[in-house]
């Protein structure tokens, strides 16, 4: 995981989204927004715009 954009970067970094750990997307809002996301055991919920800033890798285990 990456982040394009710095402040977005920042804010998921102090909620626990640290570069190499496994995020799993919940589930999305009936218009797309926001998206509800697990990390380390918390449920975080950002907007679709936001989301678009993360760089993920899908994990094939």
């Amino acid at each position: 995981m990456r982040f394009d954009d710095e402040e977005i970067g920042l804010r998921l970094i102090e909620m626990g989204c640290i570069p190499g750990t496994e995020i799993v997307v919940l589930r999305k809002a009936p218009l797309g927004d926001p998206l509800a996301f697990s990390c380390r055991g918390s449920i975080i919920s950002i907007r679709s715009r936001e989301a678009q800033q993360v760089m993920v890798e899908e994990c094939n285990e």
